[in-house]
């Protein structure tokens, strides 16, 4: 494998942390030192980015998942388990309200958090 392609390689790769800019730069810097041609440069900048997208994409999809699936074995309840208690909640408050002969407020809901 030819240095130049295994430099593209690796640029490739860092592109998950590494903005536009700063691949022009290195990309000017190969053109510079001729180890690339300067109608090549503007497509190696192109298909790097496109490669960096594809790697950030892929890298947040993943993180997602492993926070997922750590968040899940460590049982923390998500949104809806949060709002499905707090409606079983308020159907026992309104339930004992009944029973001990005070009356609820008909048609109130109980209080979601939006954070």
């Amino acid at each position: 494998m030819s240095d130049l392609f295994k430099k593209a390689i690796s640029l490739g790769v860092g592109l998950t942390i590494v903005s536009k800019e700063k691949v022009e730069k290195v990309v000017e810097e190969l053109v510079k030192r001729g180890e690339l041609a300067p109608s090549e440069s503007k497509a190696l900048v192109d298909r790097l980015v496109e490669r960096g997208d594809e790697e950030r994409g892929v890298f947040k999809s993943t993180v997602q998942e492993q926070v997922q699936r750590v968040l899940k074995e460590l049982k923390v309840p998500v949104q809806s388990d949060i709002a499905e208690l707090e409606v079983r909640i308020a159907g026992l408050e309104r339930r004992v309200a009944e029973l001990e002969g005070t009356a609820p407020l008909v048609g109130t809901l109980p209080e979601t958090r939006t954070e």
